[in-house]
């Protein structure tokens, strides 16, 4: 009896004439604008004028690609500069292989350059993007299904991914493995809901938001990167990131704690439009604005 099992897609890109259109790069894209458009009404929930994410993101995108290929190409330096490496391949990431923690860390970088021209603060903004970005995960690792990337050991369960693999000899096999890009995938969509939720419940403000869910994401990668199987580097046992993942759970915690700490409770208004008066700037003669 054969047993069940999910496809890999037989190709990861069409051709509009002489144009390849890559599966990869839309789900990239879409991730793209779909955070940008959540984070736009989360904004504009708070006060703020919605375009200020889009304008922000303008920054932060280009800033999170070079990034999320920085870390790439720096951790898993052989196929670009080891003994049959090419280094020019460094340069395809349509092929795969963005890391999340450069592209958060550059992105970071840019989104803070795009708040200080907007006049609004980066936690806030942080805030208010941090469901999007999860959800943004979740739909961009469907590229890795494209590509025949991220999978994990040889499983036997009726969702277990086929995939053609090299071995080190240059011959091929075919096997079923655990699909973990379907399997972050889902986590991130869980992350990006316990954010909204916990955002609400919780009144989470000055980058708590975005610091839960950094820790959420990390819980979930750390399990995720423990079951793939591709050559990766190791330090005591564990994957580079699943290190990783630890030092930026407890950054996350930390953080979190400490914010809660300084600046308890949530922003005003005017974090989210730099027009609006501050709270303590508006005239005594006024108490009916205060009390909305």
């Amino acid at each position: 009896m054969e047993l069940a099992y999910l496809p890999s897609p037989s190709r990861g890109v069409l051709y509009l004439g002489p144009i390849p259109l890559r599966a990869y790069a839309f789900c990239i894209i879409a991730g793209i604008a779909v955070a940008v458009r959540l984070g736009s009404r989360r904004w504009a929930a708070r006060g703020g004028k919605p375009t200020v994410v889009a304008d922000v993101a303008i920054w932060a995108v280009p800033f999170g690609i070079i990034g999320g290929r920085l870390y790439h190409v720096i951790t898993t330096p052989e196929p670009y500069f080891g003994a049959a490496g090419n280094p020019w391949k460094a340069f395809a990431i349509w092929n795969g292989g963005l890391g999340i923690w450069g592209a958060v860390a550059l992105g970071a970088v840019g989104a803070w350059i795009g708040c200080r021209r907007h006049g609004v603060p980066l936690p806030a903004y942080a805030d208010a993007v941090a469901p999007g970005i999860a959800l943004a995960q979740a739909i961009g690792r469907w590229g890795n299904w494209f590509n025949q990337e991220l999978y994990g050991r040889p499983t036997g369960l009726p969702w277990g991914l086929e995939i053609t693999r090299t071995l080190p000899d240059g011959s091929t096999t075919t096997g079923i493995h655990h699909p973990t890009f379907l399997y972050e995938s889902l986590w991130d969509v869980g992350v990006a809901l316990l954010v909204i939720w916990a955002g609400r419940r919780f009144s989470l403000g000055h980058g708590r938001t975005f610091a839960l869910y950094v820790a959420a994401y990390t819980v979930g990668r750390f399990w995720v990167e423990y079951l793939r199987i591709d050559t990766a580097h190791q330090f005591l046992g564990l994957r580079v990131n699943d290190w990783v993942s630890l030092l930026v759970f407890a950054g996350a915690v930390i953080g979190l704690v400490v914010s809660a700490r300084r600046h308890p409770g949530r922003e005003g208004p005017e974090a989210f439009d730099p027009e609006t008066p501050a709270a303590e700037e508006v005239p005594a003669a006024a108490p009916a604005l205060l009390e909305k």
